[in-house]
């Protein structure tokens, strides 16, 4: 007579369980993949909130970098509200010049140290007539007319920019336009407003 052997009760239950689980960790899997798929942008959505709601950019004259210290970062829009898919495409194209420590990587995340490395670039650097025809034609031909919207500390800061770029780099009229275009911090999708600022 063949004797029945009798599995016990909890091995029947994990073999029931364990299939339900896999399951259950391959849809979280899943949707974990196409959320990074989805969401190319990541951790760019979490700071286009904080600097957007960000003020210590704003408009003013150049002289308000004195009271800055190097490691402040000059942070937000300094007219109009933040675009995400408008500074989402800032911060992409940026990357082009990861190699070139004059250009700032986050348009609207400035370190003070490089404001004011560009501001001295300004009042140094003096272009021949040749190089004041590139400076001149990447104003025309960008998106701000100009450095900036207005004539603040930015407009200082990346004319000496320009300087510098057409003076070391050999950047053409269109390479500073486009430059310009990219690191444009006045929010919104680009408006020309060559205002100037209020003294401070």
């Amino acid at each position: 007579m063949t004797r029945k052997i009798q599995l016990p009760q909890t091995k029947y239950l994990l073999m029931g369980i364990l299939p339900v689980l896999l399951v259950i960790a391959f849809l979280a899997m899943s949707g974990n993949f196409k959320s990074s798929v989805d969401s190319p942008t990541g951790g760019l959505e979490e700071k286009f909130v904080i600097l957007s709601s960000a003020n210590t950019n704003y408009c003013a004259p150049s002289n308000f970098l004195d009271a800055k210290a190097d490691n402040d970062r000059l942070q937000g829009s300094c007219c109009s509200k933040m675009d995400f898919h408008r500074y989402a495409e800032q911060v992409e194209g940026l990357k082009q010049y990861s190699g070139i420590d004059v250009i700032p990587s986050d348009p609207y995340d400035i370190e003070a140290s490089l404001a004011k490395r560009l501001i001295a670039y300004d009042k140094e650097i003096v272009l021949t007539a040749q190089q004041q025809q590139v400076y001149d034609k990447a104003m025309s031909m960008s998106m701000e007319g100009g450095p900036c919207c207005c004539k603040c500390w930015r407009w200082t800061a990346f004319e000496g920019q320009a300087k510098y770029l057409i003076t070391e780099y050999n950047f053409d009229e269109k390479q500073i336009a486009k430059a310009w275009d990219l690191e444009d911090g006045c929010g919104g999708s680009g408006h020309a407003n060559h205002s100037e600022p209020e003294k401070i």
